[in-house]
């Protein structure tokens, strides 16, 4: 049995099948094809942060793949309250043939891991965001073709979509450069780890944005204040004042160059309304490939070859 819930935990091959994987599904839909892969399969949605993208994008997936899904908040019980963690996990497998978790701290997503007898992915946790990076990829793939080479740069803190992306890019030979003030980037639990995947080697850490941007494929940003940070906005705001993906700092890159965000974005803060609305911008592509991507992982984890 596999879980989905750290990319280094995949080689550059299995990403690679997933990417094909959701590369011919999403074409089958643009065909008015829907295969049912899962019939009959339950998927089971535990989130206790608040979703969009994440949740729709798995529940229609597994509606199009011929399953059904069951939806927990918080509000349902939050996850090792009223009972364990493994307790927790070895009921919910009795129900269900996967699990999606969208928690505040990843060892949740680990303990619940150990303990369920049937796949995990990792919705979101405080450390990473690895379907969110597959999505990404799959975007970039499509808009650049190779990736071998390209150039992404993350301009904001080190968080858990940056990670996942620093892994993925690594995976596929790109280049990450993370642009952020010095007291804001990677954790060293992730750059330990990182580290022993790839050879030894860092993801690059810029203090300034504009000199990260003048080689960059891809411009990437995300709230500066993420879910769980909220008493942490004002400073958050201060620290990264400089740091707004703008037009000015577009123009410092490449012609080509796309900008991607992860959403919800806060225009005005750390992107201006004319980059996430402007030519450049793929980032509703990009929000729509969260549910091939999805439909990839579902198929691969609960599917009858898996």
């Amino acid at each position: 049995m596999r879980h989905f819930i750290d990319l280094l935990s995949f080689t550059t091959l299995e990403l690679s099948r997933l990417l094909d994987l959701a590369a011919r599904l999403k074409h089958d839909l643009g065909q008015g094809k829907r295969p049912a892969l899962l019939p009959g399969k339950v998927l089971g949605l535990i989130f206790e942060k608040p979703s969009l993208r994440t949740r729709v994008s798995f529940e229609a997936a597994m509606a199009h793949l011929g399953g059904s899904n069951i939806f927990l908040s918080a509000t349902d019980g939050p996850i090792g309250q009223r009972e364990s963690i493994p307790d927790y996990a070895r009921t919910m497998s009795q129900f269900v043939d996967g699990v999606v978790l969208r928690t505040f701290e990843h060892r949740t997503i680990e303990m619940f891991a150990e303990h369920a007898t049937v796949p995990v992915i990792n919705g979101l946790s405080d450390f990473n965001h690895p379907a969110q990076a597959l999505a990404d990829i799959l975007t970039m793939q499509e808009v650049f073709g190779d990736l071998e080479g390209r150039t992404v740069v993350f301009v904001g803190d080190g968080n858990n979509v940056a990670r996942s992306l620093a892994v993925g890019c690594a995976r596929f030979g790109m280049h990450f450069v993370l642009a952020a003030p010095k007291e804001y980037g990677f954790p060293a639990d992730f750059l330990n780890g990182y580290r022993e995947a790839f050879g030894g080697k860092n993801p690059v850490h810029l203090t300034d944005p504009s000199e990260a941007a003048s080689q960059a494929d891809v411009i990437y940003t995300d709230v500066w204040t993420s879910m769980g940070q909220e008493a942490e906005t004002a400073l958050r705001k201060k620290a990264f004042h400089g740091f707004q993906v703008n037009e000015t700092l577009m123009a410092k890159a490449p012609a080509h160059a796309k900008f991607l965000h992860c959403l919800p974005a806060h225009r005005g803060e750390e992107v201006s309304a004319g980059v996430a609305d402007g030519p450049q911008s793929v980032i509703f592509q990009q929000a729509g490939n969260r549910m091939h991507a999805q439909k990839a992982i579902l198929v691969s984890l609960l599917g009858s070859g898996s």
